[in-house]
């Protein structure tokens, strides 16, 4: 069920300039409209698929303290961490014994563990479990290679010979240096998470791409963002899915600091505002944009983890073919105050309420249960 889209089968691909316009102006609707046409002509059954794993952070410590990120620690902090192995298989135990196929494991950048650890953690999972290891973020990634002085490709081989099956997108917020700069200015450039990935595809392994918005960017960030991982996808076809999801602000330095520059501004008139979570409509509206401009990204997911159900039921028309993971165990969202729960029946019901059929998938998008 994979796919790397023929161009040649495609309409003509919107530029950037009509990506802005449609951004910025199009009517909601007729926007959902044109995604929901794009969704049907990639996907012709009425499947919408999900899988069942598990995100692990197997550490919270973090050296780039991120000011989105409400999940980090510092070393010495009393509820710093690094997951024993003991727990760490106990949580796998758990995610296959519900069904799961996968674990996400991700976490920060600890500067006690190097590349030795990360091979021997994968190389103690695979030995007792028959589990999918969807690991390791681009900054991640890029932080084992520089203290192992190794090249990107090096340290992917490594960890692919050791267990690493596929990486996920995370660490890409917005691919604007412009807006990282503001948000997360010890964290990896856009270039350097766009290398790891196309290295990532170079070797055939597969990735996924994401996009956190609702911090400082604008809408040309969210297009130059877009347009990046468009022309990425059209030389290597190794994303299997795009996930976009909203900036949940609870907890972080930034919404802090934002509540400190809306203070002064009611009395400066100072244009800075408080940063609040972006509303269904925001997040519908980039949903949409993101399916119709990245017409060779194969799948879409909604994101009900912070959206909710009934909101990602309505995503299924604004685009999204693909319901995400059943979250087993997820923290980073958590941290920033948002915690909405499902279980398989809770995501069942839900694609089945929307009017579709719900598959069960690996991260492959190959279908592995049909009958639910």
């Amino acid at each position: 069920m994979d796919r790397h889209i023929s161009r040649k089968k495609q309409t003509p691909r919107i530029t950037r300039k009509k990506g802005l316009q449609l951004l910025k102006n199009a009517d909601l609707l007729e926007l959902g409209s044109l995604a929901d046409s794009m969704r049907k002509s990639l996907h012709r059954s009425k499947d919408v698929s999900f899988i069942v794993d598990r995100n692990i952070n197997y550490t919270n410590v973090c050296i780039n303290k991120c000011k989105f990120c409400a999940f980090y620690r510092e070393e010495g902090d009393s509820d710093a961490y690094i997951l024993t192995k003991r727990k760490l298989f106990q949580k796998i135990r758990e995610t296959l014994a519900l069904g799961g196929t996968q674990i996400l494991m991700q976490g920060g950048l600890h500067s006690g563990l190097g590349l030795d650890y990360y091979i021997d953690l994968l190389r103690s999972i695979k030995k007792k479990f028959p589990v999918h290891v969807h690991g390791f973020s681009p900054p991640e990634i890029t932080y084992i290679a520089e203290t192992a002085r190794l090249s990107i490709k090096e340290t992917l081989l490594a960890l692919r010979e050791a267990g690493l099956d596929s990486i996920p997108g995370g660490g890409a917020e917005i691919l604007s240096d412009r807006v990282r700069e503001q948000v997360s200015p010890k964290k990896i450039r856009s270039g350097q998470w766009l290398r790891v990935m196309e290295e990532a595809h170079g070797i055939g392994m597969k990735t996924t791409a994401t996009m956190m918005f609702g911090t400082v960017e604008g809408p040309e960030d969210i297009i130059e963002h877009l347009h990046a991982l468009r022309g990425l996808q059209d030389r290597t076809g190794g994303f299997t899915a795009f996930i976009p999801w909203s900036f949940q602000p609870m907890n972080t330095e930034l919404n802090k600091r934002s509540a400190v520059s809306g203070q002064r501004s009611a009395t400066q008139k100072s244009k800075n505002h408080r940063i609040h979570p972006a509303t269904a409509v925001e997040y519908l509206r980039v949903l949409a944009l993101s399916r119709v401009y990245l017409d060779n990204v194969p799948n879409i997911q909604a994101s009900w983890v912070t959206q909710g159900l009934k909101m990602a039921q309505v995503a299924l028309r604004f685009g999204a073919n693909d319901f995400g993971s059943t979250m087993i165990e997820e923290n980073v969202v958590a941290a920033a105050g948002v915690k909405y729960c499902a279980a398989v029946t809770d995501i069942v019901s839900a694609i089945r309420g929307a009017g579709f059929r719900p598959v069960q998938r690996d991260m492959y998008y190959n279908i592995i249960n049909n009958d639910l």
